[in-house]
């Protein structure tokens, strides 16, 4: 009878210990399950604003991006292009077909050509030409000859013949032949551009030393001066002188015209150059490939504005160079015909030429004029 009272007595601390277990654990149920309502919205809310503030810093990305790429210049019609593989310039050198450009050594990278020399030339001129070009060659100039009489085949005789470009097209000027093959991105890997007439003596002119002089002196734009006992000189400023390298104005206190002294700053007293044998820098070029109109084909009034192309004050970056000179001997090319082979049956069109020249002066002039009154946003840096 005890015994069954004990395990009575047993029984029912089992039963109490049961319910308190399950009144605990039913009591732990609803707190875990809050516990993990609680995490699991504090997650979402965490989440979400995780996923706002990626989304923010992604669209920061993009429009940082975006706003870098409107900063990029991208020549017209590129746009389609990766920047990478964009070759925006070219040159004149000459690839064979069967050498590849990766074949060059070191050496001949190191020898490439650096200035570029280019040239109206006639047939009637090619005693004068071959000197031009050798002389030139000898310097490592790339040579580029304008054939304005459409005469090619007859220079076969020379032995440089195949290591110049050759460009025909009859009766056309060196400056519609300028415009045309001359772009700035085209001859962009050249320091300096020398665009010559051909009827120059050169015996004692020296490409190399002219490019160090104009070099040391700062000259964007320059032409060798012209030796007054032999040559045919038309303006003051180009006549050679013998006190210096350089000289960059002229002085002139009587007579007709402009008096020019230390004061002045405009042509015809300084800050221009002659059209017969400019030379160009490379950035000087790419303002008077710009400045020289399409259908005004003799350039006539481009030499007085060369100075807003200096890249600065003109009366310091524009100059002729004395120490290396040239001849102008003035022999008639562009249509003319020499005085012993005129007949009855020919027609010297220098007159014609003339005549066009001093037309296309005046629509330049007037060109200048217009552009200057209507551009708005122009400042005249010499005013």
């Amino acid at each position: 009878m005890k015994k069954m009272k004990t395990h009575s007595r047993y029984q029912d601390n089992l039963d109490s210990d049961s319910k308190s277990k399950r009144s605990c654990f039913c009591g732990i149920v609803p707190a875990v399950s809050l516990l993990c309502v609680v995490l699991l919205f504090s997650t979402l809310f965490f989440a979400q604003r995780y996923n706002e503030k990626l989304l923010r810093w992604k669209m920061n990305i993009k429009k940082l991006k975006n706003d870098n790429c409107k900063n990029q210049c991208r020549t017209g019609g590129s746009h389609a292009l990766p920047e990478g593989i964009i070759s925006n310039t070219s040159d004149l050198e000459m690839r064979h077909l069967w050498d590849l450009p990766m074949t060059k050594t070191i050496e001949n990278k190191e020898n490439a050509s650096t200035n570029l020399f280019a040239m109206a030339v006639g047939i009637k001129q090619k005693d004068l030409v071959n000197k031009l070009v050798k002389k030139f060659l000898s310097s490592n100039f790339v040579v580029m000859l304008f054939h304005y009489d459409g005469i090619v085949d007859e220079w076969n005789d020379f032995e440089w013949n195949n290591h110049v470009i050759h460009v025909a097209v009859a009766n056309q000027s060196k400056w519609w032949f300028a415009k045309r093959f001359l772009h700035p991105d085209i001859v962009a890997e050249y320091g300096y551009i020398f665009l010559w007439d051909e009827d120059l003596g050169v015996e004692h002119f020296h490409p190399d030393r002219y490019v160090s002089i104009i070099k040391s002196e700062g000259l964007e734009i320059s032409q060798p001066a012209l030796d007054s006992n032999k040559s045919e000189v038309h303006h003051q400023i180009t006549a050679r002188g013998r006190r210096s390298n350089v000289h960059r104005r002229i002085y002139k206190t009587g007579g007709s015209g402009k008096r020019c002294d230390e004061s002045s700053t405009a042509p015809p007293c300084t800050g221009w150059v002659e059209m017969m044998a400019p030379v160009f820098s490379r950035a000087a070029w790419r303002c008077v490939w710009y400045m020289i109109q399409n259908d005004l084909i003799h350039a006539w009034g481009l030499d007085m504005q060369l100075g807003y192309c200096a890249q600065g004050d003109r009366t310091k970056n524009v100059g002729v160079v004395d120490a290396e000179y040239i001849v102008h001997y003035g022999h008639p090319t562009l249509g003319g015909l020499d005085v012993n082979e005129v007949t009855s049956r020919t027609k010297d069109h220098r007159v014609d030429v003339r005549r066009l020249s001093y037309r296309e002066l005046q629509v330049f002039r007037k060109r200048w004029q217009k552009a200057v009154e209507e551009d708005d946003c122009w400042v005249d840096p010499f005013q």
